[in-house]
C-alpha cells in the first residue's frame, strides 16, 4: 500500500478514479500526493499561478465526508485555469492589472467541477486574459514544457498542460476560444478536446461573442479526457440556471465508453490548407508533417478510408477573425488606472477593438456565420477531418515578439493555423500525440468531427492511441 500511495502520479486519471471508488485511496491522500508533486516540480515548470493547499485539503475532507461516491469526478484532484474565478481565491487572469485580486464569486466551470466532486489544488497559469497562444505572462513565470524546459507549454491553457504533462495533476480543465486547449495539449504531448459549441453547460460558447470560447479537458490519455469531459457535462447537483447540455442524436451515452471501446471504421478527410494561407506564410515543419504522415499510415493500416480534401481558399477569413478577436478584447474590464499595466499585445487588441464600429463587427459576424456553413458543408462527405495539430514544433520561451503586436499575431498564426477556424465553425476537435521527433518531443495531429460528433472522435482517437504504441512515455521533468 505504501508504494501505491507513493506512485499515484503514475496511474492514469481513470485508474486513479477507480482506486478512489474502491476506497484504496482517499480524496485527502490523493490531494496530498499531488500537492507534494507541485511543491517539488513547479518551481522548474511554472504551471501554477496559485496553489491552495489548505483549501484543497479541507475540500478533500468535505468530499470524503459529504459528497456521494457517484459524483462523476469524486475525489479527483485538478486545478482551475486562472481565467476562472473561485470565490475567496486570488484570481489574476494572467494580468498585472489584477495583481492581488481575490474573487468574490465562483464562475460556472468552477461550480461545475465542484458539483462533480472534484478537488481543486489551485489556479493554473494563463497568459493575460487568455488571449495569446503561449503562456508567458509578465505577471508571473512562463509555463515551461516538461519535455524540454527551454520551450514553452503553449497557451492559453499552458499552465494546465504543463501541470498534467509533468504529473502534477492527473488531468485538468481548460478553455478554448481559438485553440487554447489544443495548442498546449499538442505542445506538451497530451490529449486535448475542444467540445462542440453548446456541449458543456458551464462553458457552452453560446454566450460568447461569435460563439468561440468553450471549456474542455487536457489529459494524458484519450480515456482520461473522456472521463473529465463527461464530468464537466453532467455533474450532479449543477445549478438549475444551467439546464442544458447539447448531445447529438445517437450519441447520448457517456463518452468514456466510446474512448474505452475504440470501435468503428470511418471516412477521414486530410486537410492541408488553412484559412490563414493568404495572411501569413504558413509552412509545415518536417516534424509536423512526419506526425501527420504517421497518423495517415496508421489510419490506412486500420482500414479507415483516407483521402485528401481539395483546398478551399477563404481569403476573407483573416480580416473577419481579427475583427472578432479584437472586438472580444475591447470588453475587457481593467480596474482603475491599471490599463497602463496591460501587456503590449493586450493593449493593441483592446485599442483596435474599441476602434471597431458596430457595422464592422456585424459584417465580420455575418461573414464568419457564412464561413461556418461553408466549412460544415465542405466536411460533410467525411466523418472526421485530419490536420496537423501545429504547423511548427513547440516554440522556445521568449520566441514571440513582446513589443510588435502585429508581428506577434502573425507569429501565432504561423505556429497554429489549424485551430481557430474550428471554434468559428463550432465543431468538436481533439488533438493527440502520435509521433516523436529525433529530440524526443511528442508531435500530434488534430481530429475534427461533425457537429456533436465527440463520440466518433473519442473512438477514432482511441484506435490511433493504441496503434501508435507510444506507451506511457514520461518527460524528463517527471
Amino acid at each position: 500500500m505504501a508504494d501505491l500511495h507513493e506512485d499515484l502520479h503514475e496511474f492514469t486519471a481513470l485508474e486513479l478514479h477507480q482506486l478512489l471508488q474502491r476506497g484504496e485511496v482517499t480524496p485527502v491522500e490523493a490531494a496530498e500526493h499531488f500537492l507534494a508533486r507541485i511543491e517539488r516540480l513547479d518551481p522548474e515548470v511554472g504551471a501554477f499561478a496559485h496553489v491552495t493547499p489548505e483549501a484543497a485539503l479541507e475540500r478533500a475532507r468535505v468530499v470524503a465526508r459529504d459528497v456521494a461516491h457517484a459524483a462523476p469526478l469524486w475525489g479527483m484532484p485538478l486545478a482551475d485555469k486562472d481565467l476562472h474565478p473561485r470565490a475567496g481565491v486570488a484570481t489574476g487572469f494572467g494580468s498585472r492589472a489584477y495583481a492581488g485580486h481575490v474573487a468574490e464569486e465562483s464562475d460556472d466551470m468552477v461550480e461545475a467541477v465542484d458539483a462533480a466532486g472534484a478537488v481543486s489544488l489551485g489556479k493554473t497559469a494563463t497568459p493575460e486574459f487568455g488571449l495569446p497562444s503561449y503562456t508567458e505572462p509578465l505577471s508571473g513565470r512562463p509555463a515551461r514544457n516538461p519535455w524540454q524546459v527551454s520551450l514553452g507549454a503553449g497557451g492559453s491553457s499552458g499552465g494546465a498542460a504543463a501541470a498534467v504533462a509533468a504529473g502534477m495533476l492527473p488531468f485538468a480543465p481548460g478553455s478554448d476560444g481559438g485553440g487554447s486547449i489544443r495548442i498546449p495539449a499538442a505542445s506538451c504531448g497530451l490529449v486535448g478536446v475542444k467540445p462542440s459549441r453548446g456541449r458543456v453547460p458551464a462553458g457552452s460558447g453560446i454566450d460568447r461573442l461569435g460563439g468561440l470560447g468553450v471549456v474542455g479537458p487536457l489529459a494524458r490519455t484519450v480515456a482520461d479526457a473522456a472521463l473529465l469531459l463527461d464530468g464537466l457535462i453532467a455533474p450532479r447537483g449543477y445549478p438549475a440556471r444551467h439546464p442544458f447540455a447539447l448531445r447529438a442524436p445517437g450519441e447520448d451515452g457517456p463518452f468514456l465508453g466510446a474512448a474505452i471501446r475504440g470501435e468503428g471504421r470511418v471516412q477521414v478527410g486530410v486537410m492541408l490548407d488553412t484559412p490563414w494561407d493568404d495572411f501569413a506564410d504558413i509552412r509545415l515543419d518536417q516534424e509536423a508533417r512526419d506526425a501527420l504522415d504517421r497518423a495517415i499510415s496508421l489510419l490506412d493500416r486500420m482500414g479507415h478510408g483516407v483521402d485528401e480534401l481539395p483546398a478551399a481558399p477563404e481569403p476573407g477569413y483573416p480580416a473577419a477573425f481579427r475583427t472578432l478577436w479584437q472586438a472580444g478584447a475591447a470588453g475587457i474590464a481593467v480596474p482603475g488606472e491599471s490599463a497602463e499595466r496591460l501587456e503590449p499585445l493586450t493593449r493593441w487588441l483592446v485599442a483596435r477593438g474599441r476602434e471597431r464600429t458596430a457595422g464592422e463587427l456585424a459584417e465580420a459576424l455575418g461573414w464568419l456565420a457564412g464561413f461556418e456553413r461553408r466549412t460544415i458543408a465542405r466536411f460533410s462527405e467525411v466523418d472526421v477531418v485530419l490536420t496537423p495539430a501545429l504547423a511548427l514544433t513547440p516554440r522556445p520561451v521568449g520566441w514571440y515578439d513582446a513589443e510588435d503586436a502585429e508581428e506577434n499575431f502573425a507569429q501565432q498564426v504561423r505556429f497554429t493555423p489549424y485551430t481557430s477556424f474550428v471554434n468559428v465553425a463550432g465543431l468538436p476537435a481533439l488533438t493527440l500525440p502520435v509521433h516523436d521527433t529525433e529530440a524526443g518531443l511528442p508531435m500530434g495531429v488534430q481530429l475534427i468531427g461533425r457537429p456533436g460528433g465527440e463520440a466518433t472522435l473519442f473512438a477514432l482517437a482511441a484506435q490511433l492511441e493504441r496503434a501508435a504504441r507510444r506507451g506511457r512515455r514520461r518527460p524528463p521533468v517527471w
